[in-house]
């Protein structure tokens, strides 16, 4: 142990800090020095979800006193941004463990700043706390959450007056004023007066409001005529997405019960992440005996929706976050196209990792295509960015969507809605889903995207993680699959180079760790490490073209080993 860490150990069992913590130290000192070392040797930073991290005592850990200091940071940068306003906040949490009672101490010590605090009386969907900032006039809102991750995470998700998740600049202002804190001048001691608890009226108002913006379909026959399973995965939806669906109209929706019961344990599954296909098992199986159309699954948070659906021979099939949102986002398009809302100041906006069929597909519509870096914060910030434009929908590869600007976050409840509303219309018209897609296939192109995701833990994994993105950096590939790399783009330097042409040019958009190959035959190759789990993630994007719906299958096949060859080549099968 160098002795940085041992003097963050020393100062953390000085008399700032409770007993309960002090005794948590002294035992990993005698007990797991190791572990002890994993939990002071960083500072844990924002990513592009805001704070994540195992909880825990330590720099390095979610606990009351990390927290603590980034809410006195927050605090102070609140203060002084809006110094002639009583400024407001408001305060969700979703599942997990110590969620509650984190949010609760995030509360206490925005009250100690004099800061008006609107706490969640219960668990909420992320979403919902979204809204709640822009409905309650608020400055900013917390989310208590580690989404997806495994149970021995919490996080700290920060929203901007928008609704939005913090973008620059006031994500590194808002760091340095945190970095400028010290543990013993957090202010815990709560002021009562200023925390008032919210609940039923913001849930009533965020409900009407995913209606009325994801329901398009006022054929009532037609939503009788679908069947719609769904799993909370033990999460947050199940305070929401029933209700909403219930207000838009569907109203055979088979609840999976084992999965009913909010649990930071999330017993039933390996990971309570809808982009697992084992998390959707119990939901799928329950499908078959119910006869369901659609299967929606939800994180803990409701940030991120899963959906599977029944291909041409009926089969239920689980959709990767590619398909679902080019689905959604060409029923948007049509239903804007068909009521000639469509007049060049219109926009759906998606990420550099998703699948490029997003741009082909809004061309078609004469719509933009704005692309930004990974994390849904940057799809928010187009919104606000573009006052002069309407934003028609978004969403990104990891299974997020949001249906217009209401939310301005990934928004599972009211991208749920819109799943059935699709899946409603089509059945009506002797169609599917799953149709749907092929159809898009068929016009534009069948493009088919795969994600390897590399976990790497603890000090020694993310010096890997730093060596492989070197690697492919200084010795990058020449070929791919037995087609050429044309181009390489770099978003830590800002530079895309042209290998065919012999020229670079600048990319301009913030600096991100993302490298991405371009090859002759149209494949799409990017690698970026996670900035909020200890993973590497390589997402490959092949396609091509499909001359009918028949041939589906026979396609999907020849680029999924394409794929293969792919990865074979990038030595990760």
């Amino acid at each position: 142990m160098n002795s940085e860490i041992k003097s963050k150990v020393a100062q953390w069992k000085s008399a700032t800090f409770d007993s309960h913590t002090k005794q948590k130290i002294e035992k990993l000192e005698i007990e797991d020095p190791i572990q002890l070392e994993e939990s002071f040797y960083k500072n844990l930073e924002f990513g592009t979800g805001g704070m994540r991290g195992i909880m825990g005592v330590g720099t390095n850990r979610i606990n009351k006193y990390t927290l603590g200091k980034n809410t006195q940071g927050l605090s102070s940068y609140l203060i002084n941004t809006f110094p002639n306003e009583q400024v407001k906040v408001a305060i969700a949490f979703d599942c997990r463990h110590n969620s509650k009672i984190l949010a609760k101490v995030v509360a206490d010590v925005f009250s100690a700043n004099n800061i008006k605090v609107y706490l969640f009386e219960d668990l909420r969907p992320t979403p919902e706390l979204s809204f709640a900032v822009k409905h309650l006039g608020c400055h900013c809102g917390i989310v208590l959450t580690a989404s997806h991750n495994p149970p021995e995470y919490n996080g700290y998700k920060v929203y901007w007056q928008d609704g939005g998740q913090l973008v620059p600049p006031q994500d590194n202002e808002i760091i340095n004023e945190i970095n400028k804190v010290e543990y013993k001048n957090i202010c815990f001691e709560a002021k009562y007066e200023l925390i008032e608890y919210i609940g039923k009226d913001i849930d009533d108002a965020f409900t009407t409001a995913a209606v009325k913006n994801g329901s398009f379909n006022k054929n009532i026959e037609a939503k009788d005529n679908v069947n719609i399973v769904f799993t909370s995965l033990h999460g947050t939806s199940i305070t929401s997405l029933p209700q909403t669906l219930e207000k838009a109209g569907f109203k055979n929706v088979a609840i999976v019960e084992e999965q009913k019961i909010p649990d930071g344990d999330f017993p039933t599954v390996e990971s309570p992440n809808p982009e697992e296909p084992a998390a959707l098992k119990m939901a799928l199986e329950l499908a078959e005996k119910t006869h369901g159309d659609i299967v929606i699954g939800t994180d803990p948070d409701s940030d991120r929706v899963g959906i599977a659906v029944r291909d041409t021979n009926n089969k239920l099939v689980l959709l990767n976050g590619n398909q679902t949102m080019i689905v959604m986002t060409n029923y948007l398009l049509k239903k804007w196209h068909t009521n000639n809302k469509i007049n060049g100041n219109q926009f759906v906006g998606s990420t550099i990792v998703s699948t490029p069929m997003m741009p082909v597909l809004a061309n078609a519509y004469g719509v933009d295509c704005k692309i930004g870096l990974t994390g849904f914060k940057w799809i928010a910030k187009m919104v606000l960015d573009h006052p002069e434009l309407e934003f028609i929908g978004g969403g990104e590869e990891s299974f997020g969507y949001m249906v217009g600007d209401f939310v301005r976050d990934k928004d599972a409840i009211t991208s749920a809605l819109l799943a059935c509303e699709i899946v409603a219309e089509a059945k009506a018209n002797n169609s599917s889903f799953y149709n749907e897609l092929l159809k898009l296939y068929v016009e534009h192109g069948f493009y088919k995207e795969r994600l390897i995701s590399i976990t790497k833990k603890g000090i020694e994994g993310e010096q890997e993680i730093k060596q492989i993105m070197i690697d492919a950096r200084e010795t990058p590939f020449k070929t791919l699959a037995g087609s050429k790399v044309v181009s390489i783009e770099d978003y830590q330097s800002s530079e895309s180079n042209d290998l065919i042409a012999g020229y670079k040019s600048v990319i301009d958009i913030p600096k991100s760790n993302v490298l991405i190959y371009y090859t002759e035959d149209g494949s799409k190759i990017a690698l970026r490490p996670s900035g909020t789990e200890p993973k590497i993630k390589f997402y490959i994007s092949v396609n091509a073209t499909l001359d009918n719906i028949n041939n589906a299958e026979e396609v999907e096949q020849v680029l999924e080993n394409k794929i293969d060859d792919i990865l074979k080549d990038m030595k990760l099968i």
